[in-house]
């Protein structure tokens, strides 16, 4: 989904962070911890098992959306891989498995909370962790593979301006009539292709985050980060899938730490051969894509995967 440029709004508030010397040899402790990790060889985890909060041969259709069919449903192809097999001290935390999303609700085909790329894509975000962790940081993803289901839940979702639950939060100055026609809704992803992820960067130790509760009061995603519904990251801005030109990568009214923070994750995924979408700081696809013109539908679950174990 691309962003769409609307009138500027004020410059969000930066806040100083005061730190002791104490404090500032905390990261590189965790971090040297993860690190080791990092450079570790992976054992594959067991199919249902995840350390996070939560995983036949495919043919193409007409509609170029491959949906082949083994024994618990479509099949990815060999090439696909559980993030966590490859760079198992990436965090996780798959938002559409839960209702904390700009739907409000889990979105169909994510059956469980499991970063899922191509192998090429894992093997490149390892890189990119193996160079933030050195400077007291991890990444974290919010979203990769995407089924082409979950995007056609979105595109319901979009046509049925009733359903406006999230809207005091994920798009809150954007008239849900406009969705198609600003670019937040289409009808394919690219995330759909598998060697595209939604991610940001988290400070070490990271710190705990709590879940959210369906219902609880709503906070607008631009909002300064102490007001937002909170999450460990680095203060990038905005939250998250923020329908906002804020959240635009280069938005002249980022500055300072937000704008620093964003060029960190910007600077070090593009050295590891992602490029970045500008109209989503958080939104990174890895170059050359392995399938560049697919469109998979397959569920995410470890049993989607040509080798689960």
């Amino acid at each position: 989904m691309r962003r769409i440029r609307f009138a500027p709004r004020p410059a969000l508030r930066t806040v100083p962070v005061l730190r002791t010397a104490a404090v500032r040899t905390a990261p590189v402790l965790a971090a040297a911890a993860l690190l080791t990790l990092a450079v570790a060889p992976v054992q594959a985890q067991p199919p249902g098992q995840s350390p996070a909060t939560g995983t036949g041969q495919d043919q193409p259709s007409s509609t170029g959306v491959r949906a082949g069919h083994g024994g618990h449903g479509p099949k990815a192809p060999e090439e696909f891989v559980a993030l966590r097999d490859v760079a198992p001290t990436i965090r996780q935390e798959i938002r559409y498995v839960t209702p904390h999303n700009f739907v409000g609700e889990p979105i169909d085909g994510y059956r469980k909370p499991l970063c899922l790329v191509t192998r090429d894509t894992a093997k490149a975000l390892a890189t990119a962790q193996r160079s933030l962790l050195r400077r007291g940081y991890t990444l974290k993803v919010y979203d990769c593979y995407r089924p082409q289901r979950a995007v056609e839940h979105f595109v319901r979702w979009a046509k049925d301006l009733d359903d406006q639950r999230m809207k005091a939060e994920f798009y809150p100055r954007v008239d849900k009539s406009r969705l198609f026609e600003d670019g937040y809704i289409a009808e394919k992803s690219g995330h759909s292709r598998g060697s595209t992820v939604d991610l940001t960067l988290v400070r070490l130790p990271a710190k705990p985050t709590r879940p959210y509760e369906p219902g609880e009061p709503l906070v607008d995603c631009a909002a300064p980060k102490g007001e937002r519904f909170p999450d460990n990251s680095v203060d990038t801005g905005t939250g998250f899938d923020c329908f906002d030109t804020l959240s635009h990568t280069d938005d002249p009214r980022i500055q300072g730490k937000q704008r620093a923070n964003r060029l960190l994750l910007k600077n070090t995924l593009e050295k590891a051969g992602f490029a970045n979408l500008p109209e989503e700081w958080w939104h990174f696809t890895h170059k050359p894509e392995t399938f560049p013109d697919t469109y998979f539908d397959f569920p995410v679950t470890r049993r989607s995967l040509s080798h689960p174990h």
